[in-house]
């Protein structure tokens, strides 16, 4: 089990609330896991504690903190997905990826090599801590909106490890083509899809959750960091 700290931001304001859990002995290195727009909620801290089982130190920050910090919504609960948007609507992607920088910063005073890993929301945070932060490696889950980012690819000189659901109706097949041509060329750039599921397969529990394509994206990380992060 982890617990809430405290990471100072870069403009060494208010500092912003974080999930970070430990593992046993010395890390290996350290996992930065970015929520979706359900805030840090019980899956988010699932995935947490899991990289911490693993070896690696592992920290989520909130980047719902600027409007309302502590946010954990359901989405299996209609109301509390409907409030997801919400937040979704009012959130600074801009001051977000400052926030991930942050953290990747905090983070390396305890471990030399830091990855970023996110899903939904936090799969696009993913893709751009590749092309805007100093992190060792990225993975993204379904980010949608990496299609209106690809302007920024020429920047990924770190590995970079995407998945996406072949049945997403937030990302299309149109956009997931997109995102393939452009980012083909780069050696650092590996691409998977899994068919048949849909937007949040890899969710810890609930409806959305997939075990098997879950489980097979899962074990592809796991081998992705233990590569490039330790």
């Amino acid at each position: 089990m982890g617990r809430m700290i405290e990471i100072q931001t870069l403009d060494g304001g208010t500092p912003m609330p974080a999930y970070r859990a430990e593992p046993a002995g010395t890390p290996k290195g350290a996992i930065v896991v970015i929520q979706e727009i359900f805030g840090i909620n019980p899956g988010i801290r699932a995935k947490v504690d899991h990289w911490a089982s693993r070896g690696y130190l592992a920290v989520a920050p909130d980047l719902f903190w600027r409007m309302e910090p502590g946010v954990e919504l359901d989405p299996d609960v209609p109301a509390e997905m409907e409030a997801a948007f919400g937040y979704y609507k009012r959130f600074d992607l801009d001051a977000a990826l400052r926030d991930v920088e942050a953290t990747i910063r905090a983070t390396r005073a305890d471990a030399e090599k830091v990855g970023v890993v996110g899903y939904c929301l936090g799969g696009l945070i993913a893709y751009l801590a590749a092309t805007r932060t100093d992190s060792d490696a990225s993975v993204g889950y379904y980010g949608g909106g990496i299609d209106g980012k690809l302007d920024e690819a020429h920047a990924i000189a770190k590995p970079l490890l995407l998945h996406f659901a072949g049945e997403d109706h937030f990302i299309d097949a149109a956009a997931r083509a997109k995102i393939g041509a452009a980012l083909d060329g780069n050696p650092k750039i590996a691409i998977h899809d899994y068919a048949g599921v849909d937007h949040g397969f890899a969710a810890t529990s609930g409806a959305r959750r997939a075990p098997a394509a879950a489980e097979q994206a899962d074990a592809r990380t796991e081998a992705f960091f233990a590569d490039h992060i330790g």
